[in-house]
């Protein structure tokens, strides 16, 4: 059983009732006694050895360790906080002098100050325009562009306008993983440890890689000897709702590739990864789920303020990210889970979910997402 731990009051009264025993003929609890001063140090820094060895207690136990010590515990399983990346993407102009160059390295900036630089030395192609590899210089998701984003070099190039646009989804850029991010893989690598390529194991290394939040793995999902994963990105494309921004596809290292079968963009960056530690025997497609929009209908809040219906289609998301899947497997989102959501905000009492009628079963290659919501 738990050992209790005395407050600091219990110390207090311990010390001087300690202190009134021990000498009979003092009273310790005098209120500017010299005894009683220094029976309420004595206390007070028991109290703090019993906060230090509390603190001890939990950094042994993986399930409460925090900070360095939940790291410490990570790596024994193999798992290692996600670093910050740069996100990776091309970029434009359009109407340059043939011929001129454009070194690597050059500054190209977006109208809110975010940096990039140019990877690679190009060349302006003979119809004057000039397409750009470029990387975000400061890693995270606040570098991810979409495409037809207005970019602007850093300095005058001759021969170049300065201004130009995103021609491919600058992806890739992820902020450093949270404790709680690690916790959770920690503990599914602590109950679930590798089993040679198992579903789990799938799962387990696509969430791995910075950027991904969420992964489903669908074994023989393109017949025999194929393996489909399933990846989300919800924070570092939250722009587009968390799905991936590529193509579908294989590792361009898995030597059957065939053309039109490898993946690109962050799909991609998936592939590659898992085919470094997947069994050799498997063909691994990395996939995005394709969004299935859920419409509601809610009654009995017609007047509801814009506050509450925000509040509202928050919860449902939240709902849809925690049971929603792109598998077949008879998992549902619960509609019970959404309106007891719904009920816990102020000023929705006497509401009625009149659609979707019952249970939203998950359905192979799609993921439910939230749609129009209709108040009456």
């Amino acid at each position: 059983m738990p050992y209790p731990r005395p407050s600091l009051s219990e110390l207090r009264a311990q010390a001087a009732a300690d202190i009134t025993a021990g000498l009979p003929t003092a009273d310790g609890l005098l209120r500017f006694s010299n005894l009683k001063i220094i029976g309420t140090a004595v206390a007070g820094m028991a109290h703090l050895n019993y906060g230090y060895l509390d603190w001890i207690a939990k950094q042994a136990c993986p399930y409460t360790a925090t900070g360095e010590f939940l790291r410490a515990w990570a790596a024994l399983k193999k798992v290692y906080p996600k670093q910050a990346t740069a996100g990776h993407g091309q970029v434009t102009f359009l109407g340059a002098v043939p011929g001129t160059l454009i070194d690597a390295g050059t500054e190209i900036v977006r109208g809110d100050a975010v940096a990039y630089t140019v990877d690679e030395t190009a060349t302006v192609a003979s119809d004057g325009s000039a397409a750009l590899s470029v990387t975000a210089v400061n890693p995270g998701d606040a570098g991810n562009t979409p495409a037809g984003t207005q970019m602007t070099l850093g300095s005058a190039i001759n021969g170049v306008p300065s201004t130009g646009a995103v021609t491919v989804t600058i992806t890739g850029g992820a902020d450093q993983e949270s404790d709680e991010s690690l916790f959770a893989r920690m503990l599914e690598a602590y109950q679930k440890p590798p089993n040679g390529g198992s579903r789990d194991d799938y799962v387990a290394w696509a969430l791995a890689i910075p950027g991904v939040t969420r992964a489903w793995c669908n074994p023989v999902g393109f017949g025999a000897g194929t393996v489909v994963v399933y990846v989300m990105f919800d924070e570092a494309n939250a722009d587009y709702a968390g799905f991936p921004q590529g193509r579908d596809g294989i590792s361009a290292s898995d030597n059957r590739v065939t053309v039109g079968s490898v993946a690109a963009g962050d799909q991609l960056t998936v592939a590659d990864s898992i085919f470094a530690v997947q069994p050799v025997t498997a063909m691994v497609y990395v996939c995005s789920p394709i969004p299935r929009p859920i419409d509601f209908v809610i009654s009995g809040l017609g007047s509801a303020s814009i506050a509450t219906r925000t509040a509202i289609a928050a919860l449902i998301r939240e709902a849809f990210i925690e049971y929603g899947s792109p598998l077949n497997d008879g998992s549902i989102v619960p509609l019970s889970a959404i309106e007891s959501a719904i009920s816990a905000i102020s000023g929705t009492v006497g509401f009625v979910i009149e659609t979707p009628a019952g249970n939203i079963a998950n359905t192979l290659g799609y993921l439910p997402v939230l749609g129009d919501i209709t108040y009456s």
